[in-house]
């Protein structure tokens, strides 16, 4: 009798756990197929049908029909429940704003065009009235928001939320900005390097699903990079891992913002591309050298090869570091297409040791400007024990 409650124990435990696995699996994609869920767990098909029925029942999770590659599937999601989720964006020329329900649709969204050099005070203050109008705009109160994300253009420290180097987000350095917009809104809030953020969403909702290891950069009118490593963003000392835009890529170079020289966004940032076109076009915006260069002028597509060639060179050397198995672009000026990524598959193949199989692949991000407000939204869920932590289940 004593062992018959014992193996009876012991099944009810294997069956909670493969339910928390099963659930980690669905949070962390947001929505995932039974088929995807067995391979991103490790449990059988009949298992996974199993533990999805009981937690149907219970009310846990939805389902709904879905075609995967030609084959009727079924799509499994959490349940709906009461909360919001918040996804900021900080650049150095823009505020995004995304506001969105517990399964990370997108429920209000909202852009703001900002000023060069724009202070953190009144950049927060703005972020602070445009959460409030859009929760507002959905019948909500702020009681409602489980927690927020922001991404902000500048390595983050982990242990203070503060972005921890002078010089590279003007007048943002030391400031807890977590604490800051958190007061402000009476709501939980995290903050971490866009980068990072991008790299996150992807992994979890749009081309880095299922990649252990990868390594997207971030280029606009800045570079950057987030560096996932066995599954989780990788920030190293005080944030400053995956920091390539401030890779040294010509000694005798200008002088970054940071305050050194020669820096890989001194070549390649949205400021050096416009200012080498200066004299042959005249004033122009990222975008006019992206339009243009979609368009055939020789010029710009020049320019945008050569910041493939250099992005690449530096992405190579890190890899070589890191050891990613895919290289994801993000940023606007990924959008370039083959113009940019072509300069930096052949700088990949060239200076990765060819010992290394597979190749390390490099690929277009999925989600686009959204890569960064769905990660911003993933460590908002994150904050929040009504998204963060798998309920009990009684099987």
């Amino acid at each position: 009798m004593a062992r018959a409650q014992k193996n009876s124990g012991s099944q009810s435990s294997l069956r909670q756990a493969n339910s928390e696995r099963l659930l980690d699996a669905i949070r962390q994609f947001g929505s995932i197929t039974q088929v995807e869920i067995a391979q991103a767990t490790g449990l059988s098909p009949a298992t996974v049908s199993g533990i999805v029925k009981d937690l149907l029942a219970a009310g846990i999770v939805e389902t709904r029909h879905t075609i995967r590659s030609g084959r009727r599937a079924q799509m499994v999601t959490l349940a709906h429940k009461t909360g919001l989720l918040v996804g900021l964006h900080v650049t150095e020329r823009s505020l995004r704003v995304a506001v969105a329900d517990s399964r990370f649709e997108f429920l209000e969204r909202r852009v703001l065009p900002l000023p060069d050099d724009h202070r953190h005070d009144t950049t927060l203050d703005r972020a602070a009235v445009m959460v409030a109008e859009l929760v507002d705009g959905l019948g909500s109160g702020l009681t409602e928001v489980l927690g927020i994300g922001i991404g902000v253009p500048a390595p983050v420290d982990p242990a203070t939320g503060a972005i921890s180097v002078a010089g590279i987000l003007r007048g943002w350095e030391g400031i807890p900005l977590g604490e800051v917009l958190g007061r402000r809104l009476g709501v939980p809030v995290t903050v971490d390097n866009d980068a990072n953020l991008g790299a996150l969403g992807e992994v979890r909702f749009g081309a880095g699903r299922g990649i252990s290891n990868l390594l997207y950069i971030r280029a606009s009118h800045g570079v950057g990079s987030g560096v996932i490593v066995e599954g989780a963003i990788h920030h190293g000392h005080r944030g400053l891992a995956g920091e390539i835009g401030h890779a040294l890529v010509d000694p005798q170079g200008p002088i970054c913002r940071c305050g050194s020289r020669g820096c890989l966004i001194t070549v390649c940032g949205s400021h050096a591309l416009v200012d080498s076109l200066r004299q042959s076009h005249g004033p122009l915006t990222l975008a006019d050298v992206l339009t243009y260069a979609e368009q055939g002028d020789p010029g710009c597509q020049q320019v945008v090869m050569d910041a493939g060639a250099a992005i690449g060179l530096v992405a190579a050397n890190a890899a070589v570091a890191v050891g990613p198995s895919v290289v994801l672009m993000g940023g606007e000026l990924a959008a370039a297409g083959d113009l940019l990524m072509a300069p930096i598959e052949e700088a990949m193949r060239r200076r990765v040791p060819v010992s290394q199989a597979p190749a390390v692949e490099v690929r277009a991000n999925q989600l686009g400007e959204d890569a960064e407000l769905y990660g911003a939204l993933a460590v908002a869920a994150d904050l929040s024990p009504a998204t963060g932590n798998a309920p009990e289940v009684s099987l």
